[in-house]
């Protein structure tokens, strides 16, 4: 083990890189609640996805440990798996297959990317501000879905901002409608307002959140876990958790494995990537969401990787250097980049959204953790949470929403990089961050923040600062724009 993991050269030792895996399990190991809870929404199957978030997990960590030899956990990417379902499937109108067809694209158009050069073209063509834009317009966005789905919101709409109701044009004189509701598409003139807290699930919801938010601030180890499992606790006698869910045949560990089939290679079936390259008229969507897909998860990944690795030595000047100038497996970044776009490719065969290495890993590195041993203890931890999949059927949306809130504020962190003060800086990282949650879309505020980049450099007369790649980028998403308007 020392051989391998080479313990004393990075100045650890086996208890220490233990403690360290404990940790940081324990601080990314809400994921096994959340995940489901969010993909189950598009049809999924609950304890399938919850099987497939751990064993997407568990490879993912295990190639980072064994073959890059970093402290560095994955799992499905929160704000990604948001991406999936409320921006890929509900909003473009994908089925949650073509959905995860897609997921598997952009692992192999990560791992390209990795092996080869690529990866600093599209690196630098970016800013840094939007960079930053983008990674806190996601905590922005996961936020305010946490914040949706704790039942804090009520909206109002006037009758005459009714557009459409299960997608027919509105009529007014109707009065009701047999196979009832399934959507309602209202225009600018919705309110939204905050509920007076009297049903029990929003109430459950803000105790969750205020528990939550004490174990976080006085740095209870595991906070996020812990405030999942004491707000379902306080829902039992609250009557929103329902007991009887957990002698439930349907949620046994057998039958977890049995809905994995319906998951497992969904990816390449006729209603996946068959069906994604069908309709040619499609296409230009398709690849925009790739995009979009593997843009977020490559400035996730390099951004933990830079924010924690600088700081211990985890990883070196040299790596940092690789990031740019390298191709191949020459450094542990190399290496530990790979591992990031494996796992994504392998999570969508399993049946899960974006697999990325977690920023949670930093509680791990807090520490001690220096090696890869630290991520083979996540792993291992990882696949023993597979013989608790009945206890994921009691864990109500109200007991993951404070999750969601309070990992979208931690993400809201990089806004202190970018220069608000300078409206060339902040106009593109307003629509690219901002906007993201007003829009609903994670696609589409990098779509807005490219766009607003591109019209102030012109404006200004700085058109050589704008780099090739975003050039391109930023034409293919206004096209993508005038082709959604004509279908």
């Amino acid at each position: 083990m020392e051989k391998f993991f080479k313990l004393k050269e990075n100045g650890t030792k086996v208890s220490t890189e233990i403690t360290a895996g404990l940790t940081t399990f324990f601080a990314m190991s809400y994921i096994i609640f959340v995940n489901p809870a969010i993909l189950s929404l598009t049809g999924m199957p609950t304890q399938a996805v919850f099987l497939s978030t751990i064993i997407a997990a568990a490879i993912g960590t295990l190639v980072m440990g064994l073959f890059a030899n970093v402290p560095y956990a994955q799992a499905p990417g929160m704000g990604l798996n948001a991406f999936f379902t409320y921006t890929v499937v509900f909003a473009l109108g994908f089925s949650w297959q073509e959905a995860l067809a897609m997921v598997f694209i952009c692992g192999i158009v990560n791992i390209l990317i990795t092996v080869t050069k690529v990866r600093k073209l599209i690196i630098h063509s970016i800013p840094e501000s939007l960079q930053h834009a983008i990674s806190a317009g996601i905590g922005v966005f996961v936020a305010y879905i946490g914040i949706k789905n704790a039942g804090f919101l009520q909206f109002t709409s006037e009758p005459g901002n009714i557009q459409s109701i299960n997608n027919a044009p509105f009529d007014a004189a109707a009065s009701s409608y047999p196979d009832g509701i399934s959507n309602i598409v209202t225009g600018g003139g919705i309110v939204p307002a905050l509920v007076n807290f009297t049903s029990p699930g929003s109430l459950l919801a803000l105790i969750g959140l205020i528990i939550t938010v004490i174990l976080l601030v006085k740095n209870v180890k595991g906070a996020i876990l812990i405030g999942i499992i004491l707000t379902t606790v306080i829902g039992i006698p609250m009557g929103v958790v329902d007991l009887s869910v957990v002698s439930n045949p349907a949620n046994s560990l057998g039958n977890a494995f049995s809905e994995l089939g319906t998951t497992f290679g969904a990816a390449f079936g006729n209603e996946g990537m068959i069906s994604l390259f069908t309709d040619v008229a499609r296409l230009p969507l398709v690849i925009m969401t790739v995009f979009a897909f593997s843009l977020s998860d490559i400035f996730d990944t390099i951004g933990t990787f830079i924010g924690t690795g600088r700081k211990t030595g985890i990883f070196s000047a040299e790596d940092e250097l690789a990031l740019d100038n390298s191709a191949g497996f020459k450094t542990k970044m190399d290496k530990a980049l790979f591992a990031d776009a494996i796992a994504t490719s392998a999570g969508a065969i399993f049946g899960t959204s974006n697999t990325t290495t977690y920023v949670e890993s930093a509680a791990g590195i807090g520490a001690g953790g220096r090696t890869g041993l630290t991520s083979v203890v996540v792993a291992v931890l990882f696949l023993l949470t597979s013989l608790f999949s009945p206890l994921v059927a009691l864990v109500p949306t109200q007991a993951t929403s404070a999750s969601l809130i309070l990992v979208g504020v931690m993400m809201m962190s990089s806004f202190l990089e970018i220069n608000w003060e300078n409206l060339e800086e902040a106009i593109p990282a307003f629509f690219a961050s901002i906007f993201m949650g007003f829009s609903y879309s994670i696609s589409y505020g990098i779509a807005a923040g490219f766009i607003f980049y591109v019209i102030v450099k012109v404006a200004k007369g700085k058109t050589k600062d704008i780099h090739p790649v975003l050039w391109i980028s930023t034409g293919l998403f206004v096209l993508n724009f005038i082709i959604m308007a004509f279908i």
